[in-house]
């Protein structure tokens, strides 16, 4: 099996792990929160850190993954970084209304998008553009309902945009420019985000339901669905890192919009959430902008890849016709019975999904 065709099949399995365990576990927290009234949604992200954390060493220790350090200030930097984002997004839906928390999440593509243009020199043809703004359309009519402006929520809600689009880029970044796996970054970046939730989350949670996480009354069954929300929580920490890792931010973003249609059928089917013709409408619109996006991208990177092979030809056919040049060099001893290497494709990841 070809690399090319291995990494398709990889980015395919990322994906679709992606989605099962996201929408797992938003159907886990909303019966943990709206059925079972435990609401420190920021605590509850420190534990899932937390067993993710001892979930990797045990895989470590069972040598599942190779341990491999690098540059520990940018690693600190990176998991604070992805705490208080966290953070702020939790911020920004207790001091906003769900309306313009929702549009604060539709922010973070153009935000990623923008950010990428400016400091490394991306390139989004327009009508990758186009299908993004069709899939933002058709999640803002799904979704965002009531837009309640305030002061302190529009400056939270900007810092929250902010943040998440810095440290997703970085997780895009870091495991290229390191040459680390996914799993490699996110055993080193947990502790540190799992420690600033930890010190952050209950003071959040107490600011924002007047309620106390430690005095809470853990029956058997809040117990259960915690222990259950952190299991899974491990496979969504895991598959985001993956999915930014062998894609981008901005394809990260069109999953998370995908899910978030999907928790709504799934809310409306299992739940018996209300469900209006403007619900439908907008999911219809977002999976139209989805299947623009997907084949946008597929397409510009056979393109690519068919202009890089016609670039790579006549170099051969030069090296192949002129052997004189070669010897000379002192490249045809040195390469004595072995041909030229097979052209290295560059293509763009953000372009598999």
């Amino acid at each position: 099996m070809s690399e090319n065709r291995k990494f398709q099949l990889g980015t395919v399995g990322a994906l679709s792990l992606s989605v099962v365990s996201s929408v797992s576990i938003v159907i886990c927290n909303k019966a943990l929160i709206s059925t079972l009234g435990f609401t420190f949604a920021t605590t509850l992200t420190s534990w899932h850190l937390l067993v993710t954390f001892c979930s990797l060493h045990v895989a470590l220790w069972m040598k599942l993954f190779e341990h491999k350090p690098f540059d520990a200030r940018a690693v600190m930097g990176f998991g604070i970084l992805n705490g208080i984002s966290i953070g702020l997004l939790n911020l920004s839906l207790g001091f906003n209304s769900v309306g313009f928390y929702q549009m604060t999440k539709l922010a973070i593509i153009p935000c990623t998008v923008l950010l990428e243009t400016l400091f490394f020199r991306k390139r989004f043809s327009r009508n990758i553009q186009l299908s993004l703004a069709i899939l933002l359309l058709g999640v803002g009519i799904a979704t965002v309902t009531d837009l309640q402006l305030n002061l302190l929520g529009s400056v939270l809600s900007l810092l929250a945009v902010i943040t998440t689009c810095v440290a997703q880029i970085m997780t895009n970044t870091i495991q290229k420019k390191f040459k680390v796996s996914s799993t490699q970054l996110l055993y080193q970046s947990c502790p540190y985000q799992a420690i600033t939730l930890f010190i952050i989350g209950p003071f959040l949670d107490g600011l924002l339901t007047n309620q106390n996480v430690f005095a809470f009354k853990y029956t058997p069954q809040v117990l259960f669905f915690i222990v259950l929300s952190c299991l899974i929580s491990v496979s969504v920490n895991f598959s985001t890192f993956l999915v930014i890792g062998k894609t981008s931010p901005v394809t990260y973003q069109v999953l998370g919009h995908l899910k978030t249609c999907l928790v709504l059928a799934f809310g409306y089917v299992l739940l018996r959430d209300p469900f209006s013709w403007r619900n439908i409408l907008g999911i219809l619109i977002a999976v139209l902008g989805m299947v623009l996006y997907s084949y946008y991208c597929t397409s510009e990177t056979q393109q690519q890849k068919a202009s890089e092979a016609s670039a790579q030809l006549p170099q051969v056919k030069e090296s192949e016709s002129d052997p004189l040049i070669s010897v000379e060099n002192g490249s045809g001893i040195l390469s004595d019975g072995v041909g030229p290497k097979a052209p290295v494709w560059s293509s763009n990841k953000d372009l598999h999904a």
